[in-house]
């Protein structure tokens, strides 16, 4: 077949006469793109995690709305008040992507605008699945992420 012979896997699907949603089940089953992937399957954390706030690597959780992000163990901890701390997967429900952050009091997925609450909770359409939520305690300087 030469170059000029080939066509894309959309335009094939669309010459059998494949439209809609059944053209992107056909489309999505022949592919593992991550915009296929719509299912909430988040690995739980495998245990606690500890974190010494004094530590410099964790200054953003010094003040009301800092957050980090703990890609190792894939969770997102914020301060959302004084002495008052929230952790939740870094993973989004909506299409598996590794994105949510942390802004103006309330978690947000960069990829495609996904929002939740300090409960998981989603807020728009595209975070109706919500967030895993990890219980945290906090003892002194010590942050504890409760694995659920």
């Amino acid at each position: 077949m030469t170059n000029q012979e080939k066509i894309n896997r959309n335009t094939f699907l669309k010459n059998l006469g494949l439209k809609g949603a059944t053209l992107v089940a056909v489309y999505c089953a022949g592919n593992s793109l991550t915009s296929c992937q719509n299912d909430s399957a988040v690995t739980p954390l495998g245990g606690d995690v500890t974190l010494d706030l004094a530590d410099s690597k964790y200054a953003a959780l010094k003040s009301n709305n800092g957050y980090v992000v703990l890609s190792s163990q894939s969770v997102v901890v914020a301060r959302t008040g004084t002495d008052k701390y929230v952790a939740v997967t870094l993973i989004c429900s909506h299409e598996q992507r590794r994105e949510i952050t942390y802004r103006s009091g309330e978690f947000h997925c960069t990829a495609h605008g996904a929002r939740f609450d300090n409960t998981g909770k989603g807020l728009n359409t595209e975070g109706k699945k919500g967030l895993t939520l990890y219980p945290t305690v906090l003892s002194g300087t010590t942050l504890t992420i409760k694995a659920a």
